[in-house]
């Protein structure tokens, strides 16, 4: 399959994955996404929190949506020592076991002040008797010696925090970086509007790309915006685990390789007749998937989705993805590029008349 990245998409790809959009704090992020979808789009709307969609078509009574979350995990400043220390409480599920020796950024009224999450040095640790990081025990140093300096660089209690980290290549073959999960699906539902566009496709529903804030903290933005769309169907995409990678279980987590082409999901949220016609979308175009199974809930926005209104049919489509909530979530390159091709070949086959209904 060819790489449809132009070089404006790249551009896009890294200036939009490098930039930090924490929970609650996904503004800057929001705009460098609305700023490069407006050409492709006819017309778009934000909501009170954030959430961003551009729309297609939109006139037409049924209404599609495809759907990504533009937040990532972070940290809030929680407590501030007299010696100047930062203690810090999660904002999402930040891995309190990667942060030790981390570069950050704290994000105030003053702009962004750099800092490091400090550790004690191997000389000074008993070995059998090390500390693990734990969240009662993990630290940022700014470079300040009193709680009075912290105040005065602009940093109080509530200041959001980030990791420090870009966008690299690995073997020409994957992207490794901060935040993958999920502004990867961001900028993969862009590309979908990106090939609508310049191929001339003509859809006979309304299509609502749609860029939410809050999934980490509970699918918060997708609930919003779901109530004010009030879509027909909705196909999201986030990321799954890659299996292949040491120490994971297959026979807890199943069996996903980066690689090997979009994961589709099964479970009681995602409506079997809209996953068939996926599948089957995917079978016609000769584009590779994978599969895997959810237990109560899949996790991610398809949730809020399914749930909302009166019940939407909605399906999720996956990008495997190795060490999710790290700084070094690393995808292929491949996989990118068939996410975005099988949501485009759904919407060019999906017929807007289907009756979802299981039970007629």
């Amino acid at each position: 399959m060819k790489n449809n990245n132009s070089k404006v998409s790249k551009v896009f790809l890294h200036t939009y994955l490098n930039n930090a959009s924490p929970t609650g704090f996904e503004a800057s992020g929001q705009q460098i996404w609305l700023d490069y979808i407006k050409p492709y789009v006819d017309t778009h709307f934000t909501d009170q929190y954030g959430t961003a969609v551009g729309v297609i078509n939109p006139d037409e009574n049924f209404k599609v949506v495809i759907e990504a979350h533009a937040d990532e995990i972070s940290w809030f400043v929680n407590y501030i020592t007299p010696e100047g220390y930062i203690y810090v409480r999660r904002n999402g599920g930040s891995d309190h076991m990667i942060a030790p020796s981390m570069r950050v950024n704290i994000h105030t009224d003053k702009g962004m002040i750099p800092g490091v999450f400090g550790w004690p040095a191997i000389h000074v640790r008993k070995d059998g008797k090390e500390e693990a990081p734990t969240l009662d025990n993990i630290f940022i140093d700014v470079g300040a010696r009193t709680k009075e300096e912290v105040d005065e660089m602009g940093i109080h209690v509530g200041c959001v925090i980030t990791f420090k980290d870009e966008l690299q290549e690995l073997n020409g073959k994957f992207y490794s970086g901060r935040a993958l999960d999920n502004r990867i699906g961001g900028y993969m539902i862009a590309q979908v509007a990106k090939k609508i566009k310049e191929s001339g496709s003509k859809l006979p529903f309304g299509l609502y790309i749609v860029n939410a804030v809050q999934e980490e903290i509970g699918l918060r933005g997708a609930e919003m915006i779901a109530a004010r769309i009030k879509p027909n169907v909705a196909i999201i995409t986030d990321v799954c685990h890659d299996t292949t990678a040491p120490m994971y279980n297959k026979n807890v987590s199943g069996d996903q390789v980066a690689g090997k082409g979009p994961v589709l999901t099964y479970g009681a949220a995602v409506h079997k007749k809209l996953l068939d016609l996926i599948i089957a979308s995917a079978k016609k175009n000769e584009i590779p998937f994978q599969r895997a199974a959810a237990s109560r809930s899949t996790g991610t926005d398809t949730d809020a989705f399914a749930y909302s209104n009166e019940g939407v049919p909605s399906a999720l489509i996956s990008l495997p993805l190795k060490y999710m909530h790290t700084t070094v979530e690393t995808a292929s390159k491949d996989d990118i590029e068939q996410v975005i091709e099988l949501m485009y070949r759904f919407l060019l086959d999906f017929d807007p008349s289907y009756d979802f209904r299981y039970v007629v």
